[in-house]
């Protein structure tokens, strides 16, 4: 059982996560720099004798020193402008974001090469004070100094520039719709995660599996879970699809067995221990595999903005703007034809009309008397209404009438509920007329 975790996608899919940790980061520039160290006092060996008398070791060590003296200084300086924007973005849009921009790259690597220039800085200084580094042959460590110097002035001068529209609205925004049509596209790509699509009845024989502990479901590795099913023959039909919040000992998933294990190692134990490795639950909602996580977030940003202190109906319609582009990514996962078919495992698609839910539910309450808000609202989900997907176009003419007729609800003013009543598509002005 334990192979069937160890999977190449499974491992692909966990370092991508791992990779995101500035932790991470931090350490390989670190084990970077102690291999820059060693090499260079290996390769100096090799440089003939005129070209590595050239430069002595105090050319070194006043750059070593600098590095040393400056890199512990920005770092600490980077790490408090770090800590305002991720203050200042969760106070001032949702806190949802804040575990976006917390993965921001740019400052990640950005952090751990300065992290990494230090610790290169110290350990060739030790080195030089431990007689590694002949005083008269120098030359491989100045140059591999100069070196480190270039990419620290590179990242420096990126940073800067990053930290122009860090932060910010709009920059906040382009995030957490790129990100979010990042993960929308993965997920249509690989409909179902890969799986089967749950859209017919789980059979009466099936055995439920219930959670062993309350949380979100932020990850599944669905390769790892089929092969799982596959050597304890038996078909796995997930109850709960990504972004669900699970009880303990709620139904988390349903087992049918179609066949016999693949030897006796794989029991009723080694299954439930597959199933709960494969299946990772957490205390909060994560973007990956998440689209509708994504959706949400944008939504809190927009809702945020319609509120009276804030009051900002321009961001609003900017967010439902992007919510609109995103969503014209959306595919029937159903209907999509697939070569390869991870045969032993079932998911439900993801419904279009969740998907307008999620998106445009919050801000379309929150921002029900804003006329401005609501005629881009209309114009957006009408636009939708033309999507070659059926089901989509269902579902943004269903949220176009209840949201119209809500508004219309509290909108009393004769011209505001003309000029909102014209924003709506012809056919959700007869349906709400026939009402």
């Amino acid at each position: 059982m334990t192979f069937d975790l160890f999977t190449p996608s499974t491992l692909i899919r966990k370092a991508r996560y791992y990779g995101k940790k500035l932790s991470v980061r931090v350490v390989i520039m670190g084990m970077l720099a102690v291999v820059a160290v060693a090499l260079s006092s290996q390769i100096e060996h090799w440089i003939p004798e005129k070209l590595g008398t050239s430069l002595t070791g105090e050319a070194a060590d006043r750059l070593l020193s600098i590095i040393a003296n400056a890199m512990l200084a920005v770092t600490t300086f980077s790490l408090s402008v770090m800590v305002s924007v991720y203050r200042s973005t969760s106070t001032q849009w949702t806190p949802r974001v804040h575990r976006l921009i917390i993965q921001d790259l740019t400052t990640q690597n950005t952090l751990a090469v300065f992290i990494g220039a230090y610790v290169y800085a110290l350990i060739a200084i030790i080195m030089r004070e431990l007689g590694v580094f002949d005083d008269k042959r120098a030359f491989v460590l100045f140059v591999t100094t100069v070196l480190v110097l270039v990419l620290i002035v590179f990242y420096l001068i990126r940073w800067v520039l990053h930290l122009q529209s860090f932060g910010s609205l709009i920059d906040t925004s382009r995030q957490v719709e790129d990100e979010t049509r990042q993960m929308f596209r993965e997920r249509l790509a690989n409909p179902c995660l890969g799986a089967n699509a749950l859209t017919d009845p789980i059979p009466d024989s099936a055995e439920v599996i219930n959670s062993g502990e309350s949380g979100y479901i932020r990850h599944i590795h669905p390769e790892a879970l089929n092969a799982v099913a596959k050597n304890h023959g038996v078909n796995i039909y997930l109850l709960r699809n990504i972004g669900s919040f699970v009880f303990i000992n709620e139904p988390l998933v349903k087992i049918d067995r179609i066949g016999d294990p693949a030897d006796d190692e794989h029991d009723d134990d080694s299954l439930h221990a597959g199933i709960k490795s494969s299946i990772i639950l957490g205390d909060v909602r994560s973007f990956d595999q998440d689209p509708r996580f994504g959706l949400i977030v944008m939504g809190e940003v927009a809702s945020k903005a319609l509120s009276p202190g804030v009051n900002d109906p321009g961001t609003a319609i900017d967010v439902i703007h992007r919510i609109g582009r995103i969503l014209t990514d959306y595919e029937d996962e159903v209907a999509r034809d697939r070569e390869d078919v991870l045969a032993n495992i079932f998911v439900e698609p993801l419904d279009p009309a969740d998907l307008i839910q999620d998106a445009f539910g919050a801000l379309a309450r929150d921002g029900m008397t804003v006329v401005e808000v609501q005629q881009r609202l209309q114009a957006t989900l009408g636009g939708l209404m033309h999507h070659p997907d059926k089901g989509l176009c269902k579902a943004a003419r269903d949220a176009a009438e209840k949201h119209l007729a809500r508004a219309l609800s509290v909108i009393v003013f004769g011209p505001d509920r003309d000029q909102l009543i014209s924003s709506a598509s012809e056919q959700v002005r007869k349906a709400i007329a026939s009402k």
